[in-house]
This record gives C-alpha cells, structure tokens and sequence, in this order.
C-alpha cells in the first residue's frame, strides 16, 4: 500500500499573495518608467523612427520597448494610460514642417515639460560602424544604465541671468528621476554595465551670458578586464573564457609542447601570442573588492572551526583586484538644444523660453489670462458636472414612471474639451507665440 503523503507547506504563505502585495507595489511605485513616443506616426520619416527604437533600447528595462503609434493617437490618449501603467515620463519625438526634429520631455501627470530641438543625432547603426570592434548584445540592457551629468549647474548663474539658477535645477532633477537611484553599499558592481553621459557645453569665455543651453548624449557599455596577468594565463580562467567570443574561447593546443611551462613562459612558443597582446587598450585602471565564495558549514564544522580543530578557514574578506575599464560606445548621440520649458504638461505658462524675453508688466497680463483661464475652467467643469448629474435623476425617474429613457446625447459631456491634445508638433504653438509677440525684441 502506498505511503500517504504528508503536508509539509500547509502554512506556508503564497509568494504572490496579501502579504508581498505591498512591498511590491512600493517598489514598482519608486522605479520610474517612461514611455518613448513617436508623434504621428510614420510620418516623422525612416530616420526619427530608428532614432526613437535607439532610445527605447537606451532606456531598458523601464520602458514601453514595443510600443506602436498610430497617425491617430492622441497625446491624450498615452496621457490617460501613463496613470495605470506607472509612467512617470514621457519622450516624445516629433517632426516639423520645417524638418526640424523636436524631443519633449514631460512628467506625468501635472508637469513640467522640457522642449529639445535635435540638432544632430547618429543611430546605433552609425556608430557600430564607425568602431572597429563594436559591441555586441548580451545582458548589458536588463539593467538600468548608469547617469552621468557634467557642468549642468554654472557657478556664475542667478536668477537674473539668462539661464537662471532656477531652470539648471529643474532640468538636473528632471534627468536625475529618468533612472532608479543607485546605493552604491547595496548594489552589486556586476549590475551596471552601461553609463549614459550628459555634458553640457560651456562656452570658454567667462563672460559669455547669450550661450544657448546645449546638451551632449552618448552612451556606452562597460567592460573590465583582469590586469597584471598575461593573456596566455587569462586564456585558461574559465572566468575569462565565458566573456570570450566562441573564436577565441578554445583552449590552445599543448600537444606539441612538452611542458605547459613553455606555452605560460615563452611568449612565442608555437606562435600564439606576441608583444601586442601584452598591451591593454584600456581607459582607466580601478581596484575592485571581490568577495570570496563562502562554504555552507553544518554544526559539527561550525564547532570545530570555533574550536581551532579544523586547519581551513572559511573567511568572507574581500580580495582586492585591480581591473581595467574600458567604454564601448552603444550609441545613439544626440545634440540637444533646450527651447523653451512649460509649466504643465505639454501645456500651460511658458516659464522660460531661449528666443522670447517678455516684460514684467507682459508676464503680469499673462499671470492675469491665465488665472482667468484657470476660473473659467473651473466653472465649465463644474456646470458639466450639474448637467451630468441632472440628467441621471431624471432618467432615474423616468424609468421609475415606466417610461422609457432614451437619452443618447451628450453621454460625456464631462470630458472637457480645452484638455484635448493635439498631436502635431509644438511649433503650432510657437508660431502662434511669434505671431503675438511679433513687435517684441527678440534676443538670439
């Protein structure tokens, strides 16, 4: 007869249950996510489509990878499903009348949004072959890549300047919350493989106030190698033949030499190596702390090993080793040209812009217009909310009589329509703004 079974996970507690659900809808509420969007579709040209799959592969993992737009897709409509989805950003690229190419970044869901024109960009294709040893894929774009910003805060700006003091902030923070933030105590070196680098060009005069705020992109894969050892000792670890090509991972062949000694000692024993080899094209050299594997002891070990019987010892100390990093260029590389910032979400007050300079007494009657808005909206809502609610007590009472309440129009006049978006480019709305401002200075 068949031994009955005995439960052993009765009271066990399922990893998907009550209990985790809070810790991990924590954890995916810190990690941002964005969205990267193509606006109208394939009409923004071959070129901008491939520059925008080039990002989406630059910001894995937290990112829509195959996300596809319609020429009908509404910005609102990417708007609506940022709230369930967790998107915390969104890129969105476009093309103008004039064939300049537009990138905006925005913060969902209030704001604010950072307006680019692109003045130069080179796809990963391009910069593959302009390298002589590209970079192939692998584990690199399963985690997030590591930020690295220069000269994004000027010692000499206040709020009086022309790039004020206020704007550098914003857009530092900005580019800071597009990744997780990095503990360097708790997180594993292994982990990042990929740094994103973000310079911006000051101008070499110390005195030069009229530069325009210019971004420089470009991002790169890291890899380490072991120095201090020759390659014909790193061509037998098997920790260096698992990062190798299936070229060269083979073990050469000994069968000719008499000793192994003369394949390590003699650098031109039967032609596998020569003086190049020995050379590092390395950028940098660091000493990284790499732990030891730990034995898993049981008790009696445990006491032994307390008692000083056993002669191993079995420490976790760390073994310094010094590594060569060297960056290998991914792409894709861009040259941003900030335009203007807006207050809300590719909407609202215009809190800086890099061609237009208004007044006081402007910016006062724009405070003014927009706080007139502000109300009118407001009430608008408010009405639609009425007539809303009128409507659902008189259909409720008329199907309460018996009668039947056919009532098909206007089912959603909630949805207020000053909050459609356009999903044309933004230079509409410049034109509109040089229209307006057409008798203003303008300052290059």
């Amino acid at each position: 007869m068949a031994k009955a079974r005995v439960k052993k996970r009765t009271h066990v507690g399922a990893k998907n249950g009550p209990a985790n659900a809070k810790n991990t809808a924590s954890s995916m509420s810190k990690t941002p996510k964005s969205m990267v969007i193509r606006v109208g579709g394939s009409q923004v040209g071959t070129s901008v489509s491939q520059l925008v799959k080039d990002v989406r592969l630059m910001m894995e993992p937290d990112t829509a990878v195959r996300l596809k737009e319609r020429k009908s897709n509404r910005l609102r409509d990417y708007t609506t499903m940022a709230g369930p989805l967790g998107v915390t950003h969104l890129l969105l690229f476009s093309k103008s009348s004039t064939g300049n190419t537009n990138l905006r970044i925005a913060l969902t869901p209030r704001g604010p949004t950072l307006h680019f024109k692109v003045e130069n960009y080179s796809l990963c294709r391009d910069v593959e072959q302009a390298l002589k040893r590209p970079r192939g894929g692998g584990q690199d774009h399963k985690t997030p890549p590591l930020l690295v910003m220069n000269n994004f805060n000027s010692p000499n700006a206040d709020e009086n300047s022309k790039i004020p003091k206020r704007l550098e902030s914003l857009t530092t923070t900005i580019f800071q919350s597009l990744f997780p933030p990095i503990n360097p105590q708790a997180i594993p070196l292994s982990s990042i493989r990929r740094v994103m680098l973000l310079n911006r060009e000051m101008s070499s005069k110390p005195d030069a106030e009229e530069d325009p705020y210019i971004l420089n992109l470009r991002h790169y894969a890291i890899t380490t190698k072991k120095t201090g050892i020759p390659k014909r000792i790193r061509r037998l670890d098997p920790k260096e033949i698992r990062h190798m090509d299936k070229k060269s991972s083979a073990i050469p062949n000994l069968g000719k030499l008499e000793d192994a000694a003369d394949y390590l000692l003699d650098p031109s024993a039967a032609g596998y190596t020569s003086a190049s080899e020995t050379e590092l094209d390395t950028d940098a050299e660091v000493e990284v702390a790499e732990s030891t594997t730990r034995k898993v002891l049981n008790r009696r070990e445990m006491q032994r090993m307390n008692a000083g019987k056993s002669s191993q010892k079995s420490t976790g100390a760390s073994q310094a080793e010094k590594r060569a990093v060297k960056l290998v260029e991914l792409g894709p590389r861009m040259r941003l040209r900030l335009i203007k910032v807006e207050e809300g979400l590719c909407e609202g007050k215009v809190m800086w812009h890099d061609f237009v300079n208004k007044s006081e007494k402007e910016i006062s009657e724009l405070d003014k217009s927009w706080d007139q808005r502000r109300k009118e909206k407001e009430e608008r809502k408010k009405k639609q909310k009425e007539n809303v609610e009128r409507k659902r007590q008189e259909k409720g009472k008329a199907n309460a009589d018996g009668e039947d309440g056919t009532d098909n129009e206007d089912e959603d006049e909630d949805i207020d329509m000053d909050e459609e978006w356009l999903s044309d480019d933004f230079d509409d709305e410049d034109g509109e703004e040089q229209e307006d401002n057409s008798d203003e200075s303008m300052e290059d």
